[in-house]
């Protein structure tokens, strides 16, 4: 059985790009490979699939790729 893994993530301003997003948590080792995890549909935003690399995420969403959950936060 796959754990959840939950991460809180602080969005400092409004929003934060999905892309570097995945840079700032850890999952992804540059933008660049954020938005081909993006590209790839591996990527969820309040349960529906993104596939908008730059798509903007702010506080209060949900976003999930595989066993790893990250709620963002207001700053």
């Amino acid at each position: 059985m796959t754990r959840i893994q939950a991460i809180d993530f602080t969005v400092e301003g409004e929003y934060v790009e999905l892309n570097q997003l995945l840079k700032l948590v850890g999952i992804a080792d540059s933008g660049g490979a954020g938005k081909a995890i993006v590209a790839r549909g591996e990527v969820f935003v309040d349960g529906q699939v993104e596939m908008r690399k730059t798509c903007k995420v702010r506080p209060g969403q949900m976003v999930s790729l595989g066993h790893i959950r990250i709620r963002l936060l207001a700053g």
